[in-house]
């Protein structure tokens, strides 16, 4: 389960930084960066 959260928490944040420089959709974005912190948040707190 926790590197599941890690993979999607690296694949938000690749969708974030492709949308921010390329796309640049808006508040979708931003969404999936907080989506993405959360996740590396679960992964580090639940690896302890």
């Amino acid at each position: 389960m926790n590197n599941l959260l890690y993979f999607i928490a690296v694949i938000l944040v690749i969708g974030w930084i492709l949308g921010f420089f390329v796309y640049n959709v808006g508040g979708l974005i931003h969404i999936l960066l907080v989506i993405a912190i959360i996740s590396i948040l679960f992964k580090v707190i639940g690896g302890r």
